[in-house]
């Protein structure tokens, strides 16, 4: 975690008005109520507008979740977003990616003994991040696997979670209780 303890603290059940006790209902009745929704609950219009896009890039993407939390967590780890790092690696471990998909996301596209298709989800992601373009080599290469559907769901994928990471980085999003690690370097594999 980049910060001791948050900047913006998370709203807490006891202080939410009615309308934010009904904004919160979905999260708190899925068992979902983390800090990142509470924190943004701060700012409860944001987060409402914010949250259409956040549930069409997690939950209706084109991408299949092993692909789509490979991305996530490749830009959560170039971000330096703890938070963001250990949620989606309980997310990608139940989505089919191992611990050696793990690895790859910190070690990036360079990493011996990767899938092609995953070498270039993970070139994408650094282009991404590094010039906000993805060049016209990983483009071609990644179209032989996806779609035009899911190659624009890839950039705001990466795109959403380079936001998110900005975000838990720079408010100070402490970890939930229950998840593990401490931040990126103690994330056991």
């Amino acid at each position: 975690m980049r910060l001791n303890e948050p900047r913006i603290y998370p709203k807490e059940p006891e202080s939410w008005s009615d309308a934010e006790s009904k904004q919160m209902a979905p999260f708190v009745a899925d068992g979902a109520d983390m800090n990142i929704f509470k924190t943004l609950l701060q700012h409860p219009n944001l987060m409402r507008r914010w949250m259409v896009f956040a549930n069409h890039v997690l939950f209706k993407s084109s991408l299949p979740i092993r692909e789509k939390e490979l991305i996530i967590l490749r830009i959560g780890f170039l971000c330096q977003a703890g938070y963001e790092w250990a949620q989606h690696v309980q997310i990608a471990l139940k989505g089919g990616l191992d611990s050696q998909g793990i690895r790859s996301a910190k070690e990036g596209p360079d990493m011996i003994g990767i899938s092609e298709v995953d070498k270039l989800l993970l070139q994408a992601t650094d282009e991404l991040h590094s010039d906000a373009f993805i060049s016209d080599g990983t483009w071609t290469g990644l179209a032989k696997h996806f779609s035009q559907e899911q190659l624009m769901d890839i950039v705001f994928t990466v795109g959403q979670y380079n936001l998110v990471s900005m975000a838990l980085n720079s408010f100070g999003v402490q970890l939930d209780a229950g998840i593990p690690g401490e931040g990126l370097s103690d994330v056991k594999l």
